[in-house]
């Protein structure tokens, strides 16, 4: 299971994420690798025009 019985007296968003080992690193590289790329992208495309 990835998530384990969440306990805290303010249930955080970034509590929920401190849950598993991974979910934290899964986050973050959504959060800041996925823009990465879309910006390389669209900076690709505009260079090639």
């Amino acid at each position: 299971m990835l998530f384990d019985k969440f306990t805290d007296v303010v249930p955080s968003f970034f509590g929920m994420l401190n849950q598993g080992p991974l979910t934290l690193t899964i986050f973050l590289h959504t959060v800041i690798v996925l823009p990465m790329f879309w910006i390389y992208f669209s900076e690709k495309k505009k260079l090639g025009k």
